[in-house]
């Protein structure tokens, strides 16, 4: 199938971020989900955006957001081809006010993820990639460059970790390195560190959902890299009704036996 034109859902992310810097650049309450996520009038702007947007330009795509998770699985199973999107990754950091959140924007074809967008409304940074273009990070002035993982990979081991979330699984997970540096970043951030060749890995051994991952996923198989479970198998979307994502690794050097060191 012909994909959509990237740049066209580059400008919709970037006018989700500019509906995001809005509300940021404010004082904004900050609601609880029945899961304790927060949620704020940032992510519902983003999410009503990003929705009409894609409908408009794509009506025969159906759409899956955080903010419509609800859509049953009865009928997203149906689906072979549809976009899921994150309208505000990060909501922790948006409320810190760090900087460290993205618009995500995936379009997933037979439970993979074969386009995406991440942008970083603060930075004015997108990164993006299709399966038949490569990955790019484009910044703030416009100007775009080709993006690559890193192999092989470094030393000391560059690890990609989580401002707001860390856990016993992670702390065993780097006792078993060698010698390894944490590089610490928000959001699906993480993923893209990997991407353009920042990070040699980031181990998500902790909950995350299907539209935290898609988007940046994406980006980093069309850089070269992987992400996969710990079985060492893709990471794949909409096979059960949970949208939950199981533990993963994402990595550029394939040669190495990442999943020994769990």
């Amino acid at each position: 199938m012909t994909l959509p034109d990237i740049q066209l859902i580059n400008h919709v992310s970037r006018e989700a971020g500019r509906a995001i810097l809005e509300i940021y650049d404010q004082d904004f309450a900050v609601e609880h989900k029945a899961d304790k996520s927060p949620l704020t009038q940032a992510d519902l702007a983003s999410h009503r955006h990003i929705v009409a947007a894609l409908r408009e330009q794509t009506p025969d795509i159906p759409v899956l957001s955080e903010e419509s998770a609800s859509i049953p699985w009865e009928e997203r199973r149906q689906w072979q081809r549809y976009w899921l999107i994150d309208p505000l990754d990060g909501t922790r950091e948006f409320i810190k006010r760090n900087g460290e959140f993205t618009v995500n924007i995936a379009l997933v074809e037979d439970g993979l993820p074969v386009l995406g967008v991440v942008h970083v409304p603060v930075t004015g940074i997108t990164y993006f990639g299709d399966r038949e273009k490569g990955a790019f990070r484009e910044d703030e002035n416009g100007q775009i460059m080709p993006i690559r993982v890193t192999t092989p990979c470094t030393t000391p081991i560059r690890v990609a970790g989580s401002r707001s979330h860390a856990g016993d699984s992670l702390q065993r997970f780097l006792s078993n390195l060698p010698e390894y540096e944490m590089v610490s970043m928000g959001s699906s951030l993480k993923l893209c560190l990997v991407a353009e060749g920042r990070a040699d890995i980031y181990p998500r051994l902790g909950p995350t959902s299907e539209w935290d991952t898609a988007a940046a996923q994406a980006v980093v198989e069309a850089a070269g890299g992987r992400v996969t479970d710990t079985d060492m198998q893709r990471l794949r979307y909409n096979q059960k009704a949970s949208l939950l994502n199981p533990h993963f690794l994402v990595f550029g050097d394939n040669d190495i036996d990442w999943k020994a060191w769990l």
